[in-house]
């Protein structure tokens, strides 16, 4: 057993499409401002509550943790394009982090050094 846990394929996309009435603006601030962010994306389950990075009005991404071991983390990004009716289309991407995790040994494992020093 490899005490390393590899990601999912990096290609390996999750991507949601919505299509509001609402005018660009309003769901900007619905993925943006933290109070109304809160409702439908807890702080919880960010790894950081503020933004890895934002083009405003057009896209905000921010890095997700898992609450459970082993804590793996992606990236969301939510971007947001105007329909000619005054809607708007919200596309959100969860992209998995490209990072291998290194997970914590138990203390009763049987490595070598475990086995010498019995």
């Amino acid at each position: 057993m490899s005490d390393l846990v590899k990601p999912d394929h990096p290609d390996a996309n999750l991507v949601l499409e919505f299509d509001f009435d609402a005018p660009p603006a309003k769901v900007w601030r619905a993925v943006t401002i933290p109070a109304l962010r809160e409702r439908w994306l807890p702080d919880c389950d960010l790894a950081r509550a503020e933004p890895e990075s934002s083009v405003p009005g057009e896209e905000v991404r921010y890095r997700l943790r898992d609450s459970e071991p082993p804590f793996r983390e992606s990236h969301v990004i939510f971007r947001i394009e105007p329909h000619e009716d005054g809607g708007t289309r919200l596309t959100i991407t969860q992209q998995a982090c490209d990072i291998t995790t290194k997970l914590p040994q138990p203390a009763n494992t049987n490595c070598c050094l475990m086995r010498a020093a019995a």
